[in-house]
């Protein structure tokens, strides 16, 4: 049963940051598309918002090892 949980969590932890990345990137592409000259302003913004999404599941990952530590 701890070990499903475990999966669970980890699933959860890594499902979430990575659809957040894809949906980002999809997003970037697509006002890059539009609006070629804004590229440096996309450019900074997506950066950002993939070190928090990055880091959000760093985090999360950290917490999970800890919670489940035998």
């Amino acid at each position: 049963m701890r070990n499903a949980l475990i999966l669970l969590v980890l699933f959860a932890t890594i499902l979430g940051p990575s659809l957040v990345i894809a949906a980002i990137s999809y997003a970037s592409i697509h006002a890059l598309g539009r609006n070629p000259s804004a590229a440096p302003k996309i450019l900074i913004a997506m950066i950002v918002s993939l070190v928090f999404a990055e880091s959000i599941s760093v985090i999360a990952l950290l917490v999970l090892f800890q919670l489940f530590a035998k």
